[in-house]
């Protein structure tokens, strides 16, 4: 494992998916994150400049405009102030349940990278709030839903920055406050807002890259156990490995179609539960023959997730941007779409559907695993003795089941739906938070669907090894997958309560234990 990073550097242009993983699932302060002295430079430049506006009477969007619909309503000086309070306010009205710690950390750690890179015009004092809130634990209240994925996430942005000026809700110390109390017990003040830093807070796609971020690479440690449950399924049923042979990968050179046989071949090393050539049994069906093919069209789609959002954790998702001429000093405000989040919103709906399958085909393993027809009698009906009296695995392979039909349902892409808002101004939007929302689901359902395979196939090569020599030996990764099972999860003699059992083997996937003893056996 990477040794642990003890500060995150934010300069706008270098961070990267881990120290967001690192930022969000770590303590307040640890890591402990602050700017660069280029990012502080750049940050009071465009604040500066923004000022300058305002003395020049120049007509910005957002500074010296309202918004939206209202981008033709002029704001008096005296007012440019109260704008931006009045973004949080009006804006704040996400509803639903509000998100994880985690989760906000990484909203809170991607806002202020955008903000660091120079291009919003947010004070240095701002900014730096919004950064001490994070490394003394003040966690703003975000409800999930609200956000269209077009002027970026609007609406639970607000949410996150009604502390910032003393209002709204946050968790500090496992308690919720009205955010006032949570900054003052944390010894910190709220600010009054000016020109711009209303808008640059709240407009972006922090939201939406934030949980793109955390399932992305969730999505990847979930197609490795995919592929360990798999190999272990394989045991169970007496498979071949000959169909994950580098021959036939090599006249399909999909990359991670290859790094997957690979993978499983390695796992399934030294194994005495596979079979070889077998002129009465040639093949396996397709959910054992085709993990390769399938698993590693997978992985494709998580790389490409990985590559839009290691893209857009450094980009500048605001509007306007400021453009500051280094020999004349000139200031261009201009207006774009930065903050659409398309590119992130169809990232997301690939993935979801892609791991979707790795549910779907995981769920087809584990009615082999129970179906005595299907795995033609290697193993007693619904993995039980006694079948009859007992009834075994046979409704955990219901529960998957439903898992996997809920995820085709949530596997329809959002990213292409759109709804005109702001009086059609906001003509089309991404759905983005939608599609990462809808893909966090679809993930849940695979680590519970990965959970029972894992289960059941630890319970089918239980009762194999009856059949065997003693002593006979899984392969080099799945042994230490199967040990790890076995320490925290007995061989179901007769039925009992199952649910206890399920729940603390999705928790031996989803902390990563399971990951960590399959590569520490491999190492």
């Amino acid at each position: 494992m990477e040794a642990k990073q003890e500060t995150v550097v934010l300069d706008g242009a270098s961070l990267t998916l881990e120290q967001v993983l690192a930022v969000a699932h770590g303590q307040p302060g640890s890591p402990h994150v602050e700017l660069s002295g280029a990012a502080k430079a750049q940050v009071e430049r465009a604040a500066a400049a923004v000022q300058q506006l305002l003395a020049d009477q120049v007509v910005a969007y957002g500074i010296t405009t309202g918004f939206g619909a209202f981008k033709d309503r002029i704001i008096p000086h005296d007012q440019v102030e109260q704008l931006q309070r009045n973004i949080l306010v009006s804006h704040a009205v996400a509803v639903g349940d509000p998100f994880d710690i985690p989760t906000t950390r990484a909203i809170m750690l991607i806002r202020a990278n955008t903000l660091a890179r120079g291009h919003s015009g947010i004070r240095l004092a701002t900014l730096q709030l919004l950064l001490e809130m994070l490394n003394a634990g003040v966690h703003p209240v975000i409800p999930q839903k609200g956000s269209l994925g077009a002027s970026g996430d609007l609406a639970p942005l607000a949410h996150m920055a009604l502390p910032l000026i003393g209002e709204g809700d946050a968790v500090y110390r496992g308690e919720v406050l009205p955010g006032a109390e949570a900054m003052r017990r944390a010894g910190l003040a709220p600010v009054t807002l000016v020109a711009k830093e209303g808008l640059a807070l709240t407009n972006g796609t922090a939201v939406m890259a934030a949980v793109g971020v955390l399932e992305t690479c969730r999505a990847e440690r979930l197609s490795q156990v995919a592929d360990i449950a798999g190999c272990l399924s394989l045991e169970a049923l007496h498979g071949t490995p000959l169909a994950f042979d580098a021959r036939i990968q090599a006249l399909r050179p999909f990359p991670r179609q290859q790094e997957c046989a690979a993978y499983l071949r390695a796992l399934l090393a030294e194994s005495a539960f596979t079979r070889g050539y077998d002129p009465a049994n040639v093949q396996d069906a397709y959910t054992l023959r085709c993990i390769p093919q399938v698993h590693g069209a997978v992985r494709d789609a998580i790389a490409y997730a990985r590559w839009v959002f290691a893209i857009e954790l450094n980009a500048v998702t605001d509007n306007p941007l400021l453009f500051i001429d280094d020999v004349s000093g000139a200031i261009a405000v201009l207006s774009g779409g930065n903050f659409h989040g398309e590119p992130l919103a169809i990232a997301m709906d690939y993935l979801g559907l892609a791991v979707a399958e790795l549910g779907n085909i995981a769920e087809r393993r584990i009615m082999r695993l129970t179906d005595e027809a299907s795995n033609t009698h290697v193993l007693p009906a619904f993995l039980t003795r006694n079948g009859g009296l007992n009834s075994g695995f046979m409704i955990v392979q219901y529960t998957a089941a439903a898992l996997a039909t809920e995820n085709k349902v949530l596997a329809h892409p959002a990213s292409v739906d759109t709804i005109p808002t702001s009086a059609n101004v906001e003509d089309h939007v991404s759905m983005g938070c939608t599609a990462a929302l809808k893909a966090r689901t679809i993930l849940d359902n695979v680590e519970r669907i990965l959970a029972i395979e894992l289960m059941a196939a630890a319970q089918g090569i239980d009762f194999r090894r009856q059949e065997l020599a003693p002593g006979a030996a899984l392969g080099r990764g799945t042994r230490a997958a199967h040990a790890l099972l076995r320490q925290h999860v007995p061989f179901i003699e007769r039925d009992t309560v199952l649910y206890r059992h399920l729940e603390t083997v999705r928790q031996l996937v989803a902390d990563g234990r399971l990951l960590a003893e399959v590569d520490g056996a491999m190492a």
